[in-house]
């Protein structure tokens, strides 16, 4: 096992073993752009709330999600409060024989995040029988999990790719079209189709998808729903849990208890 401290350096691509689980407790973490050439990867965090960005999408990870990334994807992990990380690595191989090459957000349930923390605590040796059993119950559960649709694409203009990883980042709200406009110097009509091109929704769609996304992880780090109404520039909290509602098919405080 290992368990980092906040700026201590891990390369799973150097470590010969079939999984590697690692463990730690960060605050303002940036990843930066990554990939792993010989490992598959799985994303979890008991507390807290990472966001995971790759060439071309967004996720938001809270405590009932987490990210399978195969080998060779190229992502960014980013989080702003305090997050207990947990990361499980599989030689690729290995893993192929239970996932396929895709990116996905699956659901946690009860039994996976206690084999999940069972695992990133377990020592780097070969493994005894016991452990080869929970791994089988492991990869039934991964295969009956239900995947989360909740994702984000993101622009690869290079006129917005570079501004729209800076809202990642400083989570400063993504403005009107028409202050983009003014920012970037394009046109409304050019804005709208780009994104409309590379995301599949228009840029207001994709604003308010954004402003979702950054909602859960506000929510899920402690803060009140008039704060989150506030920090997201909501006209009334009201007006934030409708919002909210339409998009989930739950009040913000449904949400957070049907999934504790």
């Amino acid at each position: 096992m290992a368990i980092l401290k906040q700026n201590d350096e891990f390369n799973a691509d150097a470590l010969k073993e079939k999984i590697i689980g690692i463990a730690s407790d960060m605050v303002m973490h940036d990843s930066g752009f990554h990939d792993h050439k010989f490992k598959a990867q799985l994303l979890y965090a008991p507390s807290g709330c990472m966001t995971v960005t790759t060439s071309d999408r967004q996720f938001v990870l809270p405590p009932f999600r987490m990210l399978w990334i195969p080998a060779n994807e190229i992502h960014r992990v980013n989080f702003r409060n305090i997050v207990a990380y947990r990361s499980v690595y599989f030689d690729n191989e290995y893993a192929e024989k239970y996932m396929d090459s895709s990116l996905k957000v699956l659901h946690v349930n009860s039994l996976l995040k206690e084999i999940i923390e069972r695992i990133c605590f377990w020592e780097w040796t070969a493994l005894n029988t016991a452990q080869k059993s929970l791994l089988n119950v492991f990869w039934d559960e991964i295969k009956q999990a239900p995947e989360e649709k909740l994702k984000l694409r993101m622009p690869t203009d290079r006129r917005f790719k570079r501004i729209v990883e800076e809202w990642t980042i400083r989570t400063s709200i993504p403005p009107m079209l028409k202050n983009l406009a003014e920012k970037t110097g394009a046109v409304e009509k050019t804005i709208t189709r780009i994104f409309k091109k590379e995301t599949g929704l228009s840029y207001q769609e994709w604003r308010q998808q954004w402003r979702l996304q950054r909602s859960i992880e506000l929510l899920v780090d402690g803060n009140s729903i008039g704060e989150v109404s506030h920090i997201l520039d909501f006209s009334s909290d009201s007006a934030f849990i409708e919002f909210f509602k339409k998009h989930t098919g739950s009040t913000p405080l449904q949400y957070l208890m049907k999934n504790e």
